[in-house]
């Protein structure tokens, strides 16, 4: 592994649990949980981050953009729009939670491996009210050039859902900055 993308400490590696999940997410949950953290939580964030913001739109109903990891619409005064897909975290965690299966059972690829039509994922840890604004492309080229390491180093967290189970790698914050710093460097 590169220097630059070695941790500063040398973490041991995680194992999966293999026992019963304490948790089981629901749906309507989630979907309760992002509706409470809505345009007066996200636009603050988004016009810190872009001064020139006139709009940012939330797209609510399902169809090809929700499908394509679309949940804003974002368009700058000189007409430049950003599609953003919007995570949020509600503790402060010192790592990035990336999706790699978002069906394990069925091996559907999650966020950070399947084709998404946004350009940046919104990264949000609600009670610092911080968000890392991640670029899809880079992000998604450092995965698939550090990936299996990372499975390796940090472990995989599995989330039960009704029916079936998430599967996430958590990478710490400026690992993952390193590596999509790297990852926009092209030879």
């Amino acid at each position: 592994m590169p220097t630059s993308l070695r941790p500063a400490l040398r973490p041991q590696p995680r194992r999966d649990s293999v026992g019963a999940f304490q948790r089981v997410h629901r749906f309507d949950e989630s979907l309760s949980l992002s509706t409470q953290y809505g345009n007066d939580w996200w636009i603050p964030i988004y016009r810190r981050a872009f001064p020139t913001l006139m709009s940012a739109v939330a797209v609510e109903h399902d169809g090809w953009a929700q499908r394509g990891g679309i949940d804003r619409l974002l368009t700058l005064a000189c007409g430049r729009t950003y599609t953003v897909d919007e995570k949020i975290r509600t503790e402060d965690w010192p790592d990035v939670l990336l999706e790699r299966w978002s069906n394990e059972g069925l091996r559907r690829p999650g966020w950070v491996q399947k084709p998404l039509a946004a350009d940046f994922i919104a990264y949000a840890h609600a009670p610092a009210a911080t968000c890392v604004l991640l670029p899809v492309p880079a992000l998604q080229r450092a995965w698939r050039q550090h990936g299996r390491q990372w499975i390796g180093l940090y472990g995989q967290r599995r989330a039960q859902n009704q029916g079936y189970t998430t599967v996430s790698v958590p990478v710490p914050r400026s690992v993952l900055m390193q590596a999509i710093v790297e990852a926009m460097f092209v030879s």
